[in-house]
């Protein structure tokens, strides 16, 4: 097994690398301060390839593979979870079009979400129907040459910001996940309407909100795939949206331990750096095997999902493990800079905050639990 990163990778992740500590590190703080939108440096993501990177380049994509792209969101991850999460989300939209999609809609969608500079977002969630989406209560009912969408969706990604969403909706609720459809809508579609946007605990720079389908009108064309097959669309997805979830995870907890290495080597205390002390190195040293462990995860996941190969369970191991990795790194670090990690004066207590949403979204840490044990033919 080859573990070398290929040359098109290995460019993607200095790319990102030097744009992270170039645009993204000296302004995370302020967009996590002040709840801003980076709109400035994801202009810049999609004047470089990075909305869409693996969308083909006939549609504008750069074409590259599911390693290069979780790749990106990890170098991001490290400085501003905020900002690779907008870029997983977006990627969460151009997947099932791309996938699932006929060559009328990505002739439409897919250059809009790349070198459109269109923002995407993916709608699932719903007040009632959180890991159960067979509990969906948006009905879709066709009219004529439409059709009509009423319903809401809620903890939406890049919600108030994107103008282009594949969202799931009913078409018939008799059949539970069979009766399950997807659709590829526009925020200036008649009838959507942006409902509340949540107060977070982190995650600041990205917005989320409800999305709200009063008689929202939806040309027929826009149904992805056939109707009732939405959840088979949707999980397939939520694959995909795992591995970027475990790579956005993998670069907390990277971002994390750096500064952790770089705080103690500069505190002396007892005459010496913090860093000296064996009690800190064995913590460093459990956090560098956590690591390593989930990055072998989430590459092998995006390796497997690049071949065409069902990667269920690989994706919710990954997932599982950066998230859970990403929270037990940040707790860690922020513990050696003591009193100082829990003020806003270093990046820890935000990455802390950053690092528990990925153990929530796309899945539960307990819904992963339930992916692999299934998986495992018990």
């Amino acid at each position: 097994m080859d573990f070398t990163l290929t040359r098109e990778q290995a460019l993607v992740r200095k790319m990102m690398r030097e744009f992270t500590e170039n645009e993204v590190k000296p302004i995370a703080a302020e967009i996590d301060r002040n709840h801003e939108y980076p709109a400035e440096n994801v202009a810049k993501l999609f004047k470089l390839g990075v909305m869409g990177m693996t969308v083909p380049k006939e549609y504008g994509g750069m074409g590259a593979d599911q390693v290069a792209a979780a790749i990106c969101t990890e170098e991001l991850a490290k400085a501003c979870a905020s900002t690779s999460d907008i870029v997983a989300s977006h990627t969460l939209c151009c997947v099932p079009i791309l996938e699932h999609g006929n060559e009328a809609q990505k002739q439409k969608y897919l250059p809009m979400l790349t070198k459109g500079g269109v923002l995407g977002g993916m709608g699932i969630t719903e007040p009632n129907a959180g890991s159960d989406a067979s509990k969906s209560q948006t009905e879709a009912k066709l009219v004529d040459d439409h059709y009509v969408i009423n319903g809401s969706k809620c903890f939406i990604t890049n919600g108030p910001d994107a103008g282009v969403f594949v969202i799931f909706a009913m078409t018939d609720k008799s059949k539970g996940n069979k009766g399950l459809s997807a659709f590829i809508i526009e925020s200036s579609f008649p009838g959507f309407s942006i409902g509340k946007v949540e107060e977070k605990m982190g995650l600041h720079g990205v917005h989320t909100s409800e999305l709200v389908f009063t008689d929202m009108i939806v040309p027929k064309e826009n149904l992805l795939g056939k109707e009732g097959t939405g959840f088979k669309i949707c999980m397939q997805t939520l694959d995909t949206g795992r591995i970027g979830i475990a790579a956005q995870a993998l670069g907390i907890a990277e971002g994390a331990m750096a500064e952790a290495i770089e705080y103690t080597k500069g505190r002396v205390q007892f005459g010496k750096p913090i860093s000296k002390f064996q009690n800190t190195q064995f913590t460093f040293a459990d956090m560098c095997l956590r690591i390593e462990s989930a990055r072998l995860l989430t590459y092998q996941a995006a390796v497997l999902k690049g071949q065409g190969v069902r990667c269920s369970k690989e994706a919710a191991m990954a997932k599982l493990s950066a998230s859970e990795t990403a929270m037990w790194v940040t707790t860690k670090a922020l513990q050696m800079f003591g009193g100082y990690g829990y003020t806003c004066d270093y990046p820890m207590e935000r990455m802390m905050r950053d690092a528990k949403i990925t153990e929530i979204y796309e899945g539960t840490s307990e819904v992963q639990r339930i992916v692999i044990s299934a998986n495992m033919g018990l």
